[in-house]
């Protein structure tokens, strides 16, 4: 098996790096010039959202014995129409520091606030007759708080919550991360195989160009003290939080890592503003038999990911693969519109033309009284201008077969892929565990400086099916390979899908280490690795767009 080409390199250079990669393509293909899609403006950054990642263990409290009280009264909550009290805001925001506009916010109180989540929630939630209409505003401090209990309390058929995926953000951050895949880090995705003590916490992979990468970290480094702090056992937790997840660039942390190998060594990093790259690493093989199969690493559906996966597809249909590999084993989600993209460019205008991408089933109130036809997303064929040029005319690679890795962390978005690839006859095939389990998404609203995200729709493919609430299952379950690089042909997932495609069948697991074991029950129940934000774990629908 041969590499026709691999790019792992930095943005800047990666134009460069593929030209020449073409001129040593042979076979499978035409080797003529690649067409690179017009970029389109992108907004400038701004800060991100910051997590807690570890925690401690809570004691339990005494429980009071007693007669219960007699019955009275329950009170229900008063539910305004939303219009009524949105924008105003016990501290109004004047001007939007990512756009210079001004807010629409006025004076109002925190009472105003927490009457427009109600309100929001009643109108536009999925499952708005499921919540409790006993949860008065005046028991919660805050909107945010309140808005965290106004959701179903029902559960999965696995026994899972219906909706874990209820949450709040920063407005200007979360456009910065959803925009841009701008964050405070040191570029290294951690991976939380066991986030309680013992803890094993190892890099995922590292982003290009970030402090993590330019001192050589690397996947399957494991976390052995941070600050001189135990990071297996200990139990001084804030402090592991605050230095994991740093608040400002410039901050400097030590790092003690061990490799693969066993080797260990100590570095210092500063935190920096990072921009994700959704598409980091690119390869393609000859498996023989006429067959060459392209590999994507696609990690986030962010609006810079048009651009790169259009290139993409631009260099694979030059070079004439027959075969693709899409690894979103870490891919959360994002924008809808990005996925609907990437399954035209996978499939066929046979297969696409007059088909739904994907058609979003809201309440029986129809929150934004859609018609059919505006709740039906098409799979779009020209660029929608979140980073190429709108109009640009999409390239097709004709396949009718894709092969997916996948794991716990792929969601929403990522889980619309192959379920619409599905609703059209596509086969997809999903090498890894079994993904999270999102078929439902939303469109962000803003109100007083805070985004709610709160599900207002059900997506399902063009055969009408997305009950997918508890994820979908592999094809062959291969645990997720920390010993190798992403893109490696002998790391686990990859190889096992070269296999596939080379006319093999599923391997049967060997004995497998305490690791190994303690990670393929994770994966079995859909315990994702990745601490992340939220807005990168969605099905999201960019404000003001409709989904035709």
């Amino acid at each position: 098996m041969g590499r026709i080409l691999e790019k792992k390199v930095a943005r800047s250079a990666v134009c460069a790096a593929w030209i020449i990669a073409l001129g040593a393509c042979g076979g499978g293909g035409s080797c003529g010039a690649v067409m690179f899609p017009p970029i389109a403006a992108a907004p400038s950054p701004v800060p991100e959202i910051r997590l807690r990642l570890l925690a401690s263990p809570r004691p339990c409290g005494a429980r009071a014995v007693g007669h219960p009280p007699a019955p009275t009264p329950i009170p229900q909550a008063t539910i305004v129409p939303s219009a009524s009290v949105s924008g105003q805001c016990a501290a109004p925001h004047r001007i939007d520091p990512s756009t210079n506009a001004a807010f629409a916010d006025r004076q109002g109180t925190l009472a105003n606030e927490k009457d427009w989540v109600r309100a929001w929630i009643d109108e536009t939630y999925l499952w708005f007759d499921e919540v409790s209409t006993t949860l008065l505003a005046q028991d919660y401090a805050t909107p945010v708080s309140y808005f965290d209990v106004l959701k179903t309390p029902k559960l999965t058929a696995s026994g899972k919550p219906k909706d874990r995926f209820h949450f709040t953000a920063n407005t200007e951050q979360a456009r910065a991360l959803a925009q841009n895949g701008t964050e405070i880090g040191y570029g290294m995705q951690l991976a939380f195989i066991g986030a309680s003590a013992p803890r094993d916490i190892r890099v995922a992979f590292t982003e290009p160009g970030s402090p993590a990468a330019q001192a050589a970290v690397a996947r399957g480094d494991r976390l052995i003290e941070i600050d001189g702090i135990d990071v297996v056992n200990g139990t001084d937790v804030d402090a592991l939080n605050a230095a994991i997840a740093p608040q400002r660039a410039g901050e400097q942390h030590s790092f003690k890592l061990r490799a693969n190998d066993g080797t260990e060594r100590t570095l210092t990093l500063a935190s920096a503003s990072i921009t994700r790259d959704p598409v980091p690493t690119l390869n393609a093989f000859n498996i023989g038999g006429g067959k060459y199969v392209g590999y994507l690493l696609f990690n986030e559906h962010l609006a810079t990911a048009e651009y790169w996966l259009t290139s993409t597809m631009e260099l694979f249909r030059t070079i004439g693969i027959t075969d693709l590999v899409i690894d979103m084993r870490y891919n959360g989600g994002g924008y809808l519109d990005i996925a609907s993209e990437l399954a035209y460019m996978v499939s066929s205008n046979a297969a696409t033309q007059g088909k739904a991408f994907e058609r979003l089933q809201y309440n029986s109130k129809n929150p934004f009284q859609l018609t059919p036809e505006q709740a039906t997303m098409p799979f779009h064929g020209a660029a929608l201008g979140y980073s190429v040029a709108p109009g640009y005319a999409l390239p097709q690679l004709g396949l009718t077969r894709v092969t997916v890795l996948s794991g716990p962390d792929t969601c929403s978005a990522s889980e619309s892929v192959v379920n619409s690839l599905r609703g059209i006859g596509i086969t997809v095939d999903l090498v890894g565990g079994g993904t999270c389990g999102k078929p439902y998404g939303f469109t962000p609203q803003d109100n007083c400086g805070t985004s709610y995200y709160a599900i207002q729709f059900q997506g399902v493919n063009d055969k009408g099916f997305g009950d997918y609430g508890d994820g979908f299952k592999p094809t062959c379950a291969v645990v997720d390979d920390f010993t190798h690089e992403l893109g490696d042909p002998k790391e686990a997932r990859l190889a096992v899908a070269l296999h596939l495609l080379g006319g093999g069948v599923c391997p049967t697991p060997a004995s497998a280490s305490k690791t190994d074991i303690a990670m393929r029950k994770a994966e079995a129940e859909r315990v994702p690795y990745l601490v992340r934000s939220p807005i990168l774990e969605n099905r999201l629908l960019r404000p003001g767009r409709q989904p035709g």
